[in-house]
């Protein structure tokens, strides 16, 4: 059945009281053989609700929301230059792996900077995540870079091609619900020194276009409502049944333009693909209708 632990309500700047929120996020999640993790904080308030807010879940593709994150911060330090170009020989292309740019280019690629961005947070390709990492040196440089600004509960410790090598291996890759959420805001406010405001565009922009996972935070929004969001997906466990990863974090608009931070992890999940999407939906659409007054 759905774990529900840990749920906090705390009063923010425009937060509404959670209980109803609560309820209807256990409504959604209880008949379901899943683990849901939630965070979703509204405005400038403090964690609103969440769910399973300091467990650990494995991120897959949402770690490529920080390492952009960290490659920008490269060219604000004039270390690196988004037109910079990247060769990716054939052998880069990750054979086996979900890859835009290898469909595109086959027999390998030179792409800027800034395309490997779009490939790696919009289409979420995961050759690109791994040549951007190498720019770094090596994924911990992006751990490094979150644990100067204050971000404890995240680990970042191997690229993709390691990462799908075996199951267990995502696991390395995690965060908590509550501190994506932490990150979603602080890059959102650019708190911090976090990014230059150039810089800060160029990451809204890649995930705004985000073509993954439309199903997710998207799915039961209202048309034309901007969601700036990173998603992720283990694949499912063939001997076991288990699907380890449908996630989908990112920044709702609502309609008097506050936004909502809004992280969904699913985890130990023996529900279908679309049922694990649709968990995620319903909950966005249960915190779209309490902040709005839509559904009632």
């Amino acid at each position: 059945m759905g774990c529900l632990l840990g749920i906090l309500g705390v009063a923010g700047a425009h937060a509404q009281p959670t209980g109803a929120l609560r309820e209807r996020i256990e409504a959604i999640v209880a008949a379901k053989d899943a683990v849901v993790g939630v965070a979703i904080t509204v405005g400038e308030g403090r964690d609103t609700l969440t769910v399973n807010g300091g467990r650990r879940f494995p991120m897959q593709s949402v770690f490529k929301f920080p390492i952009a994150l960290a490659i920008l911060a490269e060219v604000d330090q004039g270390r690196l230059s988004l037109d910079r170009p990247v060769t990716l020989a054939k052998d880069d292309l990750l054979p086996g792996l979900y890859s835009p740019i290898r469909e595109a280019h086959p027999e390998g690629a030179t792409l800027t900077v800034a395309e490997l961005l779009r490939y790696t947070v919009s289409l979420s390709d995961n050759a690109g995540c791994d040549a951007l990492l190498r720019l770094l040196s090596k994924p911990r440089h992006v751990q490094r870079f979150l644990r100067r600004h204050g971000f404890r509960d995240i680990a970042i410790a191997i690229n993709e091609e390691t990462m799908q090598a075996d199951w267990d291996s995502q696991f390395r890759n995690w965060t908590t619900p509550r501190e994506a959420n932490r990150i979603l805001r602080a890059f959102h406010e650019n708190r911090g020194g976090l990014l230059r405001p150039a810089s800060h565009g160029v990451v809204w922009a890649l995930m705004e276009a985000t073509e993954t996972g439309r199903n997710r935070l998207k799915g039961r929004l209202p048309a034309g409502t901007v969601v700036a969001h990173k998603t992720g997906w283990s694949g499912r466990n063939e001997a076991t049944g288990i699907t380890a990863a449908v996630n989908d974090i990112g920044v709702v608009t609502l309609p008097d333009g506050t936004p909502l931070y809004i992280s969904v992890f699913v985890t130990e999940s023996t529900e279908g693909f679309d049922t694990n999407e649709r968990i995620i939906a319903d909950i966005a659409r249960a915190a779209w209708d309490h902040y709005t007054g839509g559904g009632h």
